[in-house]
């Protein structure tokens, strides 16, 4: 998945799976939302042969990681 970056030390976090990422440095774990960059909607996941995409119901279009915004929101421990 894509690297992100702790939203409170600025730390690399670690992938865990799911959509889920860790900052080992805070000791927190997030839970990532992927939304469109273009309409802001969210993106519905697409997996084939090992690659991940999304797609945006609202564009009609193939988004791809890089270009997707990814929100994160704090999981209670």
């Amino acid at each position: 998945m894509k690297e992100l970056n702790c939203p409170q030390c600025s730390q690399v976090m670690t992938y865990l799976g799911k959509f889920v990422y860790q900052c080992q440095a805070c000791e927190q774990d997030y839970q990532a939302q992927v939304h469109c960059s273009s309409c802001g909607d969210r993106l519905e996941l697409l997996k084939a042969c090992g690659a991940v995409d999304f797609f945006c119901n609202s564009c009609n279009e193939m988004k791809s990681k890089s270009s997707a915004d990814y929100r994160l929101s704090a999981l209670n421990g």
